[in-house]
């Protein structure tokens, strides 16, 4: 009987090793409960929760939950399970020892990420990779692309922007805790507290923070860390929510990662800002840890630095991407409209890009330094896609971004001449220029048109997103709303 993918992934050269110097982590910490997570298609952290006696055991035969965790475990409009029925098998969640981490807010527990897989039992492919898992199909997708395009690797740094809100007398998150005011550094230091408790919490989990400001929204702040590989990142960015929610309980306040809770103010983007390189190695960052007693294992502050990065300059422009880099940018301009149902991925996703302006482009062109485009060269050597907010599943993202570059450099797909004006008067000087969808059912029609976009979402993965993503629309399409009350109640006789 031939090996299985679980089979593989659990006696990993190598692995065992690994999960002995967790058990050492585990007593020389004090750890007395561990966190198995992964992220569902939607972003959410699902998961089981053991007692760390069981560490081997579980290290080795890893845990079952139903399959419909991965979609979140919600019902369609039907009442039907989404994306899984109940008779459906158990996925088997495997710990990766390298991910293990200390919770900084509580010393007692450690954390994992785990890659999914199918059912032992199951007839078909038992033990298999599972699909649904977005992060799973991230890494696979992103050691593919490396050996098709000869070691080409992705790195990714996020903007993640999110807002700080009061509670209501009622308990419902409301107003900003702070003005909408932005770059100002008074309002900056209005979220000291929970700024730097975020900082805190963020360095000891291996981000490394390089900067942070106030952003146009009431309570809305943006804190950045350092770009790596795309995994790491997205691990990071998952991470960085966890923190925020955390930090939130702390303080009486709550994380709001929502795109447009409020009309009148800006809405939160999360900014991918992408670049390929050949070569590079990894880098160990202390981010402020004692490295002879760090709170997790040696993987979690890594960072890869070095190596050619492809979207350099390599003639006298000094804006200008090389080749290699400006056939992957035409890769995702073409793909564009695609993959806002993946960037834009929610209903009130599309708010943002109603506001029009130069904060949310809607048209799949691109420049340099030109905020009124989908994508634009943000710096020398990295692209900004700005159609992107925060809601984002980011290793969903990652796994389409990579699908539309390798069809860029495959078919060598040109993005045309970068757009310099403003791109709302570029159209009115007869420019044709594709619009992105403005809301999410034309977005998942254009997902539904492009099979290059959904070769990111392998197997199972592409038909749970729309599946899920479609019920969403179809919710809303049917929602009676306060304001259609206030629009129509009394608009006759």
């Amino acid at each position: 009987m031939a090996e299985t993918d679980l089979e593989k992934f659990v006696e990993a050269p190598g692995r065992s090793e690994k999960i002995k110097e967790v058990r050492k982590m585990i007593d020389e910490l004090g750890i007395e409960y561990l966190y198995l997570q992964f992220v569902s298609i939607t972003g959410k952290i699902m998961g089981k929760g053991i007692p760390a006696d069981h560490w081997e055991n579980v290290a080795q035969k890893g845990f079952q939950l139903v399959y419909g965790a991965t979609v979140n475990l919600f019902t369609d409009r039907a009442d039907n399970y989404l994306g899984y029925g109940p008779e459906s098998a158990e996925l088997v969640g495997i710990p990766e020892p390298e991910t293990f981490m200390q919770l900084p807010w509580d010393k007692r527990i450690g954390r994992f990420y785990c890659t999914l897989f199918r059912n032992r039992e199951e007839k078909e492919n038992p033990g298999g990779f599972l699909t649904a898992d977005g992060r799973g199909n991230l890494r696979r997708l992103h050691e593919e692309f490396k050996t098709k395009h000869n070691g080409l690797s992705l790195r990714v740094g996020t903007e993640p922007e999110m807002m700080w809100l009061k509670f209501d007398e009622n308990g419902k998150p409301n107003d900003g805790f702070s003005k909408p005011y932005c770059y100002h550094i008074d309002q900056f230091e209005s979220l000291r507290p929970v700024t730097m408790k975020v900082m805190e919490y963020t360095r000891k989990m291996g981000l490394d923070m390089i900067q942070g400001d106030h952003e146009d929204a009431p309570g809305q702040l943006e804190l950045n860390w350092m770009y790596d590989d795309v995994l790491r990142n997205a691990d990071r960015l998952t991470t960085y929510r966890q923190i925020c929610a955390q930090v939130a309980r702390e303080h009486g306040i709550f994380a709001c990662f929502m795109t447009k809770p409020f009309m009148g103010v800006s809405a939160s983007g999360c900014h991918h800002n992408m670049s390929l390189w050949h070569g590079g190695e990894d880098r160990f960052v202390k981010c402020g840890n004692d490295p002879d007693n760090l709170p997790g294992m040696r993987e979690n502050y890594m960072y890869v630095g070095g190596g050619e990065n492809t979207f350099m300059p390599d003639g006298s422009d000094p804006q200008m991407p090389q080749k290699a880099g400006l056939d992957a940018i035409g890769g995702i301009v073409h793909h564009l409209r695609a993959l806002t149902a993946i960037g834009c991925s929610t209903v009130n996703s599309y708010r943002r890009l109603w506001d029009t302006g130069f904060w949310a482009p809607v048209f799949a062109d691109w420049g340099f330094q030109n905020r009124t485009t989908g994508l634009r060269v943000s710096a020398p050597g990295r692209f900004e896609y700005r159609s992107v907010d925060s809601m984002v599943n980011p290793y969903i993202m990652g796994s389409t971004i990579l699908a539309a570059a390798d069809d860029g450099i495959e078919n060598k797909l040109d993005p045309g001449a970068p757009e310099e004006r403003n791109i709302y008067e570029a159209i009115k000087d007869g420019k044709d220029v594709k619009k992105l969808p403005m809301s999410l059912g034309e977005a998942l029609e254009a997902l539904e048109a492009d099979e290059v976009v959904q070769r990111g979402m392998p197997g199972e993965m592409y038909r749970l997103y729309h599946e899920y993503k479609s019920d969403e629309w179809a919710r809303f399409m049917s929602t009676v709303t306060d304001w259609d009350n206030d629009t129509y109640m009394e608009c006759l006789p």
